[in-house]
């Protein structure tokens, strides 16, 4: 498992591969502040889909989970072969689908919940980190 801690961002990886390249901490400060506690994990298929079934009752979170711990901090765990399938059948590009999803998440974490509001502030952040 790699580890990479920097700016209240704690970054793991669970999984083979090498960690993709986004600006998580500034994206993080951005959305949520520099004072919240962010830890994103890379899982792979199985686990994420154990975690699902563990928390949200159902298998159908295979791309991102996002738990709040404190009114500081949470967690986002994402499977990357979810994701890289999703960004194709999106028409995508692998990394700004990625980008938009960790905003997503990020948003989750704030008290976002899915609406015009959240896809409002997702396509704001979106446009701001050119993803």
């Amino acid at each position: 498992m790699q580890i990479f801690e920097k700016d209240n961002l704690e970054i793991k990886r669970m999984t083979k591969g090498k960690l993709p390249s986004l600006p998580f901490v500034r994206i993080k400060e951005e959305i949520i502040g520099k004072d919240y506690e962010l830890s994103i994990t890379f899982v792979n298929k199985k686990t994420i889909e154990d975690l699902s079934l563990r928390f949200k009752k159902n298998k159908d979170h295979k791309n991102i989970l996002s738990f709040p711990i404190t009114k500081n901090s949470g967690e986002i765990i994402l499977n990357l072969e979810t994701i890289r399938i999703e960004a194709k059948n999106f028409d995508k590009k692998y990394i700004n689908y990625l980008g938009f999803l960790v905003i997503h998440g990020i948003l989750h974490l704030k008290g976002m919940t899915h609406g015009s509001k959240m896809e409002s502030m997702e396509k704001k952040f979106v446009k701001m980190f050119n993803l």
